[in-house]
């Protein structure tokens, strides 16, 4: 028997009997620390974290999500909540306290007369698109299989559908999710429509959500893959790309990157076409036409081969800033092309992702996620496994930010580290303060606050 105590946020601890009454009502496990699994159950997908939870419950339905909410509260612990475990700023998994790891709860149901899809929310991304590619259908769901679909979905999510499909979040149609306060409810846009907004771009601070009903769409094969073009043409190629922007067809989502574990130093245009493939060949020519690629992998593909292409392995040290960037105009270009230059390692890079088409089609208060306007997603990053690159890294990424930050309007809450209160404003632009009347509401002392707090004021 594990005998570590488990301390309350007043100090006092946790009686084992309550611990074990607990542990009785549960289906799923509970993991101490010293147990087989508990090392599994903890990790994160940024090795720059290394927390020590007290308690992890694997809760394999909504009820025990209820019934740990409930212990959790009565005796002041500490709660995070994790299902992929893919945070940035390492907020999936508490230090002492309480863990409510959802993944167990795997469930998906396809209906492919309605095109709904039904999905717990201890899913990864991989797993929720094999269930749905299965009947030829799909939504916007991120870039890479091994994130968490709860903790994308409620952020926004960005993904390569997202011109056609709209956000991850656009696609949602209700949800099933637990209250602070211990309740069971369903949100959607008639019942209890104001958790509804807010789940969709800032769900971690409302509720725990464990189940989501989405809207699917018709999807085959997609054209997808990269051209590489030699570094000293990335100027060029930034200019092109923004130039391609306006005119840029909703099928059609492309990541420019260099660095970041892309392998031999180039400048590299990922692309994902999601309509008609001969369409999509015209579609490219404006990207194949920039100059001689060093490479051109761009060809027919299962979407689930698209999903893995930029899938960066767990574990590794990891940090970022980002941004969106509604132009890059000369500043923006500038800045990328010399931190590219100085780059302390092949490991650290930056990306843009083009936001256009469906993803600005709601208007910024439609959903708590507020970021409308065409322009691109940008974050510069750097991942090591050398404690001796820790410093250089983040050095690195630090002095990219400050030369890109005015060219910014505006954070994506998904890649985020741990920035401050004002950073959580911008995340949230305008609709703010509809967040902060919403958070007083559903959690008016903030039990939900290791996310990217919104804080109540009452």
């Amino acid at each position: 028997m594990n005998n570590q105590e488990v301390i309350s946020t007043n100090g006092k601890a946790v009686d084992e009997s309550a611990i074990g009454k607990f542990k009785s009502h549960l289906r799923g496990t509970i993991v101490r620390p010293g147990e087989d699994d508990y090392d599994d159950a903890r990790k994160l997908w940024n090795g720059c974290f290394d927390k020590l939870p007290a308690l992890i419950a694997r809760c394999t339905c909504v009820e025990e999500v209820a019934r740990t909410i409930a212990f959790a509260r009565g005796n002041d612990l500490v709660t995070a909540v994790r299902a992929g475990g893919h945070s940035l700023a390492g907020k999936s998994v508490s230090d002492g306290g309480i863990t409510i790891n959802l993944s167990p709860m795997k469930g998906i149901r396809v209906d492919p007369r309605r095109r709904i899809a039904h999905a717990e929310a201890g899913l990864l991304l991989g797993e929720f698109d094999q269930a749905t590619v299965l009947h030829g259908l799909a939504t916007t769901m991120g870039t890479a299989p091994d994130t968490g679909m709860a903790g994308l979905v409620l952020g926004g999510g960005l993904g390569w559908l997202m011109g056609r499909d709209g956000l991850a979040c656009d696609n949602l149609l209700a949800v099933e999710a637990v209250t602070a306060d211990g309740r069971i409810v369903r949100a959607n846009a008639e019942e209890n429509a104001d958790l509804f907004w807010g789940v969709r771009g800032a769900g971690a601070n409302l509720a725990v959500v464990t189940s989501f009903e989405f809207r699917v769409r018709p999807l085959g094969p997609v054209l997808g893959g990269t051209i590489a073009y030699p570094l000293d043409r990335s100027a060029d190629i930034l200019r092109r790309l923004q130039e391609y922007l306006s005119s840029m067809p909703d099928e059609l989502t492309v990541i420019a990157t260099a660095g970041l574990l892309a392998g031999a130093p180039a400048f590299c245009i990922t692309a994902c076409w999601s309509g008609d493939l001969e369409a999509g060949e015209k579609a490219l020519r404006p990207l194949r036409s920039i100059g001689p690629a060093i490479r051109d992998s761009i060809a027919p593909i299962p979407y689930q081969a698209m999903q893995a292409m930029l899938a960066m392995p767990s574990g590794l040290k990891s940090y970022w800033r980002s941004g969106f960037v509604p132009k890059l105009d000369c500043g923006a270009i500038d800045s990328i092309v010399a931190h590219i230059a100085s780059a302390p390692s092949p490991s650290s890079g930056f990306f843009v992702e083009s936001m256009h088409g469906a993803v600005c089609n709601s208007k910024p208060a439609d959903t708590a996620f507020a970021h409308r306007a065409p322009g691109w997603d940008f974050a510069c990053a750097s991942v090591w496994q050398d404690a001796a690159m820790a410093e250089p890294s983040m050095s690195w990424v630090r002095s990219f930010w400050d030369s890109m930050e005015p060219n910014c309007a505006g954070v994506y809450v998904n890649t985020m580290g741990e920035e401050g209160e004002s950073r959580v404003r911008t995340a949230y632009g305008a609709n703010y303060d509809r967040l902060v009347a919403l958070k007083n509401k559903y959690d008016p002392t903030n039990f939900f606050h290791m996310n990217q707090n919104i804080k109540p004021t009452v």
